[in-house]
């Protein structure tokens, strides 16, 4: 059975180089030209590494929906097609070129949670557990009919990459067990109805990353460590200065606060990881472990943060 694999996202690495171990026919790999490439979030280019050492000729394009896009994948005769780790939807000329069908996967539990950045959103909402779902896909949002689903807790210690991280293994778990069963014959489908009446969840961009510390404590955090790397982080100004927040810790405290943003003293501990700023919020503090300045400059640990004391936090309103 022919395979064509489409993506460029880190979530698909894992399964990809699954398939090809277990010797998987994959015919042809279509990802973004460079151009497309720097303009998305958590993309790698270890895809081309794995397409060297298994011989996978590289296809590259501008967008999914582009004649361009129809000849390479038409040209390659799959059978399957998996589109891994995607951006766009795929249009229906495309999605009927492979024999026996196009499969995609959603990192959330299908019908929940369908549209963009469904983990980071997920995260940032306070939700308790997530997702994977593969899938048939249609011309429509998140919508085909689902084939396999794997459920993923959310714990308080997790960050977006942590959770990309389960999806990437349920995603290998999920398309080998597919694989396996059209190589038998076995079309394969679960009985869930793939319909909600709930919002489809906007995309996402940087400059959505602002954090409005009139917030709780808890919403910070959960917001800072749901747009943390590889995604391009929270931020924040102290006058002119834009700063990244990249980490933080949440404590057990709601107590209202009159200045929301401001940095009230450092906290000091012999782990370097541990130190910080504590800040306050609309109600409770937050620490924050790790900021970057817009020149690049880190500032954590044991004397990163001496000069952020008695400063405060300004919120810009540019979401």
């Amino acid at each position: 059975m022919n395979i064509v694999w489409i993506g460029f996202h880190n979530e698909g690495v894992f399964a990809f180089r699954r398939a090809l171990e277990m010797g998987k026919a994959i015919v042809g790999f279509v990802t973004l030209d460079d151009a497309a490439f720097l303009k998305r979030s958590a993309g790698t280019r270890e895809y081309l590494q794995l397409c060297e050492e298994y011989n996978v000729p590289v296809h590259y394009i501008s967008t999914i929906k582009s004649n361009a896009a129809y000849s390479i994948i038409q040209q390659m005769k799959p059978d399957l097609s998996i589109v891994l780790g995607w951006s766009e939807i795929v249009p229906q000329t495309i999605l009927e070129i492979p024999t026996v069908g196009t499969v995609g996967a959603h990192a959330s539990l299908l019908p929940h949670n369908r549209g963009s950045a469904p983990v980071n959103w997920s995260i940032i909402n306070g939700e308790e557990k997530t997702g994977n779902t593969l899938m048939w896909l249609n011309d429509d949002v998140d919508a085909g009919e689902i084939i396999d689903q794997v459920e993923i807790d959310i714990t308080p210690y997790d960050t977006c990459a942590t959770i990309y991280d389960k999806v990437a293994q349920t995603n290998a778990t999920m398309i080998i067990k597919l694989i396996e069963r059209l190589e038998c014959s076995q079309y394969t489908s679960m009985n869930v109805v793939n319909k909600a009446d709930e919002p489809i969840l906007p995309r996402r961009r940087p400059k959505d990353g602002e954090v409005i510390w009139t917030q709780s404590s808890r919403a910070i955090y959960n917001f800072v460590r749901a747009l943390t790397r590889p995604y391009p982080g929270a931020f924040s100004y102290i006058g002119e200065k834009k700063y990244l927040i990249w980490s933080a810790s949440l404590l057990p405290d709601d107590t209202p606060n009159n200045a929301p943003g401001a940095i009230i003293g450092s906290v000091v501990s012999p782990l370097e990881d541990a130190c910080g700023i504590l800040v306050t919020c609309q109600y409770g503090s937050i620490i924050l472990h790790e900021i970057e300045d817009e020149s690049g400059n880190i500032f954590k640990g044991h004397h990163g943060f001496k000069e952020f004391v008695g400063a405060h936090f300004e919120e810009r309103g540019l979401r």
